[in-house]
């Protein structure tokens, strides 16, 4: 029996029926439908809406529900029209017509409003929990590494020397500005809708602060319409999920060329490495090429969401039940790539003579030849110039620069003496530059002090 049919006498067409049936995926917010219908019978209770008796027994009855599905005693029926039919058509078999009386004063607008807004909140939290033990999995392996020298990159090509600490505290700062981006969804999320009807409210007088209090809304919707119609908090949830996976690509993929025999700086635990079919040596990094690869199967999802929202009326339409399937999977893909590129974090092996060996090719220490002339009294700009040839001159006598003679560097200009040699090493290139946010030791112990007190902070 259809919570609609009284309208219709014929049937739905079978294969319509199954197109339109969303309880294959929604059944997953069984909780929180369960949760938000005994808010709202307890509501309907103390108004006087309904008899007290009759709002005492359905919320009874839908703890007992709750109980039966998640011990596994109640299965959800896969030909039910969507997890509120179900609920409701369960409760009506347990208690009779009772059980008719839940519905009053509600939509199922307002009732999927609520349930997916409970769910991001819900996932919103257990992935900020995740990324809080990324966080800190970060600083651990960072304190490890301070004084582990590693070339920095700029178009892949070897820049400036840093440590591994340093640029592992890059990422860090990554995934706390995923904190923060889902702590503010959340805000924005924690607004409570039962109440908005199908469209424009209610007739009945409802008490919407109580059922915000109940579960545990910060504020209630302030327009009916907007609150049946806005998918925005879905949307901005997956945005927020699709900047973590760009994170944790971007992180994959150093990893997966850090791996290689080119680079050599890091070596994967055989727990998260695969092997060849054919070619006995190979151990392929797939669990971050997986990562890598999912982060679109994410982003598909966010602009799914746009896409089926760029061009609805005000209020609900049917095309709003795609929400639901595209928040699901990006959950779901979040969630295990994090977990395990933790793991993976934890288990790698890092190189640091390799790394330390690297720093040295590539001239990175041209910056500080032009910075020494610098305050030797040389505009910059000359600076660069005369640097620029003395790299010209190693490249083609296939030398690091600090391995040109004295003579050699006074060829090039008068102003070098040998104190150059001890201002250009890659330790005196790292630790010169002590500013905040800097790679030198001293600057990335106080960065790494600081990630602790945010840490500690989300703790509490």
């Amino acid at each position: 029996m259809k919570l609609w049919g009284g309208r219709f006498t014929g049937h739905t067409d079978e294969q319509a029926d199954q197109f339109h049936s969303s309880v294959a995926f929604d059944q997953r917010l069984y909780r929180q439908d369960i949760n938000g219908s005994a808010a709202h019978a307890e509501m309907l209770g103390r108004q006087g809406i309904i008899p007290r008796p009759d709002a005492e027994a359905i919320v009874k009855t839908l703890k007992e529900i709750l109980t039966d599905i998640e011990n596994g005693m109640l299965t959800i029926d896969a030909t039910a029209e969507d997890i509120h039919s179900f609920v409701e058509a369960e409760l009506i078999a347990r208690i009779g017509d009772a059980g008719r009386r839940l519905h009053t004063g509600r939509s199922r607008n307002d009732q999927v409003a609520l349930d997916i807004r409970m769910f991001v909140k819900d996932e919103i939290d257990e992935i900020n929990a995740i990324l809080l033990n990324l966080l800190e999995a970060l600083t651990v392996t960072a304190k490890q590494h301070t004084g582990t020298i590693m070339p920095g990159f700029t178009h892949l090509q070897k820049a400036q020397p840093v440590t591994l600490a340093h640029h592992l505290l890059a990422y860090f700062q990554m995934f706390k500005r995923d904190t923060e981006r889902l702590s503010g969804c959340r805000e924005r999320t924690d607004t409570m809708p039962l109440g908005s009807g199908a469209l424009a409210a209610t007739g009945y007088p409802l008490d919407r602060d109580f059922v915000k209090e109940k579960l545990n809304f910060s504020e209630i919707t302030e327009n009916s319409l907007d609150a049946v119609a806005d998918r925005d908090f879905c949307v901005e949830f997956l945005s927020c999920l699709s900047i973590i996976m760009m994170h944790l690509s971007r992180f994959c993929e150093e990893v997966i060329l850090w791996s290689t025999d080119g680079f050599g700086f890091v070596t994967i635990s055989d727990a998260y490495s695969t092997g060849s079919s054919i070619m006995p040596q190979k151990k392929n990094p797939d669990m971050a090429e997986l990562i890598r690869g999912k982060t679109g199967r994410v982003y598909g999802s966010l602009m799914g969401l746009l896409t089926v929202m760029k061009g609805l009326p005000l209020a609900y339409n049917k095309d709003m039940q795609e929400d639901k399937e595209a928040v699901f999977d990006a959950t779901d893909t979040v969630k295990s790539c994090l977990t395990v590129f933790c793991g993976m974090l934890k288990s790698i092996t890092f190189n640091t003579d390799t790394m330390y060996r690297s720093a040295l090719g590539g001239f990175t220490n041209a910056t500080d030849v032009a910075d020494w002339l610098v305050k030797k009294g040389i505009p910059f700009r000359e600076a660069h110039e005369i640097t620029g040839r003395l790299v010209l001159y190693a490249v083609n006598k296939n030398v690091r620069l600090e391995e040109l003679s004295l003579e050699e560097l006074k060829n090039i200009s008068d102003i070098f003496d040998d104190t150059l040699y001890e201002a250009i090493s890659v330790e005196a290139c790292v630790n010169t530059r002590n500013l905040t946010g800097g790679p030198a030791t001293s600057a990335v112990l106080k960065a790494i002090e600081k990630a602790k007190i945010f840490l500690n902070n989300k703790k509490k």
